[in-house]
């Protein structure tokens, strides 16, 4: 049994199911305190933190010591195994677990902290951590979103919960899959993200660190920006501590810390800038243009990621830009960000899909646009171009993605064998002059787009 449902590792273990017991705590801590109980808990600073053994995964002894500043792991019995879920959660945290909440000067106990609460941008954290040189273990932060305001009485967070690993050893990972890469908080993170029921982002840092410092709306915009939370999410916990797989005697918190700012200089994000437009696509490149965003001070610049993997593809300081070094005959699918100088960041925008033109069939070239999208399909435009000679007809050929089908489909004749589909011209739209474009469009049932359309004159 447990109390905490942890981002643990492989994705295989997406099935199990954990129950849960009531928080157990102690008395307010004295210097070096030390928790053995399975659940057991203390205060330090007034109440400011909470200390917690968190031995959920194991029924092997777990020992704690607790002094002003942090813990350290005394005793790490048992092991579990590395493809499975680590043995604990030892840690120390600032708000509410499972109604267990710090008390002292506290804007997150009991209801949380809504993430579009000017207040939120305004909470930073720190942390410095000991590692021993043995034993499997990862090292992390573990920062909790309830979907709805949460009380004393909300038990496992429904929204997200943020890890963010800053060391780890032996052969561990993230729950689910690694899905791009970021640059926050001066460091370069690997991004994984799963879902158990709530979503699990994971951020693990490629060189290892014992401290960190940074505000929690870095992390909570990017997980935005990636379709894994919401502004209007709450966070009700900020945690620091150490998943041990194999013993974890020696981990250590000597310094943990979380702050606000009350009156930032400037906590307003930028509005979400518009959905993209796509133009001049070819075989590597594509231009990007977009509605402006505003700021109450001034937006400094916009990124434009791969909606898919949160890849970085350009920076620009005005609304559009020229992405090159593209894949001939590839689909993408992009959105963009915009940023002030505070380095307040925007939810955001709609995601703009395009594919990338490849070697055609014949003298005339064929792109793809997905032009509108809602949760089950897509509405797509394809540009035919002729060559350096006029034609008096076309054929369009492309594969359509395993579980999609175009429903409707206008200004030209569609046949289909399996996953292959072929669209001739129409009847009033097959004579095209030379270096002339026509277009045709289709309705989809599914999300995936085709990737390349190839053309030839008929």
């Amino acid at each position: 049994m447990n109390r905490r449902f942890s981002a643990f590792a492989l994705s295989g273990l997406l099935g199990i199911t954990l129950a849960s017991v009531a928080v157990v705590s102690a008395a307010p801590a004295i210097a070096d305190t030390q928790i053995c109980d399975q659940y057991g808990s203390t205060s330090i600073q007034d109440g400011r933190y909470i200390v917690q053994n968190n031995r959920w995964g194991t029924s092997a002894t777990q020992c704690i010591n607790v002094t002003s500043t942090g813990f350290s792991v005394t005793q790490a019995d048992g092991s579990a195994a590395t493809n499975g879920a680590p043995k604990s959660y030892p840690s120390v945290f600032y708000g509410c677990h499972w109604g267990n909440c710090s008390g002292t000067d506290n804007l997150l106990s009991p209801n949380g902290l809504r993430a579009s609460d000017s207040r939120f941008r305004g909470i930073s954290t720190s942390v410095t951590m000991t590692y021993p040189s043995s034993g499997t273990w990862d090292a992390a932060y573990d920062i909790w979103f309830n979907k709805s305001q949460p009380s004393t009485s909300t038990g496992q967070n429904d929204g997200a919960e943020v890890m963010v690993w800053l060391n780890h050893r032996g052969s561990i990972q993230p729950v689910g899959s690694k899905v791009g890469t970021a640059s926050l908080a001066g460091a370069t993170w690997d991004v994984w993200f799963g879902n158990i029921g709530w979503n699990v982002v994971s951020y693990v840092r490629q060189s290892a660190t014992s401290s960190a410092s940074f505000n929690v709306s870095t992390f909570w915009d990017d997980v935005v920006s990636r379709g894994y939370g919401s502004q209007s999410w709450y966070l009700t916990s900020i945690q620091a501590g150490f998943e041990p797989w194999e013993s974890g005697v020696g981990l250590a918190v000597t310094d943990f810390s979380v702050s606000s700012t009350p009156n930032p200089t400037d906590m307003i994000a930028p509005t979400t800038p518009g959905t993209p437009s796509v133009s001049s696509i070819t075989s590597s490149s594509a231009s990007l243009a977009w509605s402006a965003s505003t700021d109450n001070v001034g937006v400094t610049g916009y990124t434009v990621r791969n909606a898919s993997t949160g890849a970085v593809l350009a920076t620009t300081t005005s609304p559009s830009a020229t992405l090159s070094g593209l894949s001939a005959s590839t689909s993408y699918t992009v959105n963009v960000v915009a940023r002030d100088a505070a380095g307040n960041t925007s939810t955001a925008s709609s995601s703009r899909t395009f594919s990338t033109s490849g070697v055609t069939a014949g003298a005339c070239t064929a792109v793809l646009t997905v032009v509108n999208s809602w949760p089950d399909g897509f509405q797509a435009e394809v540009k035919v171009t002729a060559g350096s000679s006029a034609m008096n007809g076309w054929t369009t050929a492309f594969t359509l993605p395993s579980g999609t089908s175009i429903s409707n489909l206008w200004s030209g004749k569609l046949t289909t064998s399996g996953s292959a589909a072929t669209v001739v011209n129409a009847d009033w739209n097959g004579q095209v002059g030379a270096g002339q474009s026509t277009t045709y469009g289709f309705v989809v049932a599914g999300r995936a787009a085709p990737g390349s359309v190839t053309c030839a004159v008929r």
